[in-house]
C-alpha cells in the first residue's frame, strides 16, 4: 500500500497557486485512476483506490502547508505504512523551472516548510518525493508572495504538463520502479 500526499493550502483562495502544485497533481492522479477524494479524515481530504495494481490512499492535508506533517503521520499510522517504502509526497519546488520534475528516494527539506514539518513529524527524511518546478521568485519579490501567487499562462501550461508526467512517475514508483522514474523524468 502507498500513501500519496500532495501538499498545498486549503480553501479556494489558494487554488492554482504555485504552492498548491502537490494538490493539483493529486487531483489529476485521482481523475486518471477514478479515485474520489472526498473523505474527511486525519485533517485531510482522502480517497482510496488502485494505481497500477497497488492499493493507494491519496491525501490532501487541510492543515495548511507548513503543518502538513501531523496529517500525513496520522494516515501512515492508521494504515501501518512505513514512510521509507510507502510514502510519496508531491510538492512545489522553486529551485526548478516551471514544468520540470525531480524524483527523489529521500533527502532534506531543502528549505520547504511543508517538507520540514513532515520530516519532523515522521522522524525521518527517507520517503519518496516528486518535486514540481514552479520557478524561482523574482529578485525583488517576497518568497511568500511568489509561492502564494499564480503562474503566468505559459508557465501554468508547463506545470500542467509536469502534473501529467508526475502521474506517470507515480505509476512507476508504486511498482517499485523508482530508479526508472528518476531516469525517465528527472
Amino acid at each position: 500500500m502507498f500513501v500519496i500526499a500532495g501538499l498545498g493550502n486549503p480553501t479556494r483562495k489558494y487554488e492554482r497557486t504555485r504552492h498548491n502544485a502537490g494538490f493539483d497533481m493529486v487531483d489529476l492522479l485521482a481523475g486518471k485512476y477514478g479515485i474520489k477524494i472526498r473523505e474527511k479524515k486525519w485533517q485531510a481530504l482522502c480517497g482510496t483506490g488502485i494505481i497500477e495494481g497497488q492499493k493507494v490512499v491519496l491525501v490532501k492535508p487541510q492543515t495548511f502547508m507548513n503543518a502538513s506533517g501531523g496529517s500525513v503521520r496520522a494516515v501512515l499510522d492508521f494504515y501501518k505504512v512505513a514512510p521509507e517504502t510507502g510514502l510519496i509526497v508531491a510538492y512545489d519546488d522553486i529551485s526548478l523551472p516551471p514544468g520540470k520534475l525531480r524524483i527523489r528516494r529521500k533527502g532534506s527539506a531543502g528549505g520547504h516548510n511543508g517538507i520540514k514539518d513532515i520530516i519532523s513529524c515522521l522522524g525521518t527524511q527517507e520517503f519518496m518525493r516528486i518535486k514540481i518546478g514552479v520557478g524561482e521568485k523574482p529578485q525583488d519579490w517576497d518568497l511568500v508572495d511568489h509561492v502564494l501567487g499564480r503562474m503566468k499562462k505559459a508557465d501554468r501550461r508547463l506545470a500542467e504538463e509536469a502534473f501529467e508526467r508526475a502521474c506517470d512517475a507515480v505509476g512507476l514508483m508504486v511498482q517499485g520502479k523508482v530508479d526508472q522514474a528518476m531516469n525517465a523524468f528527472n
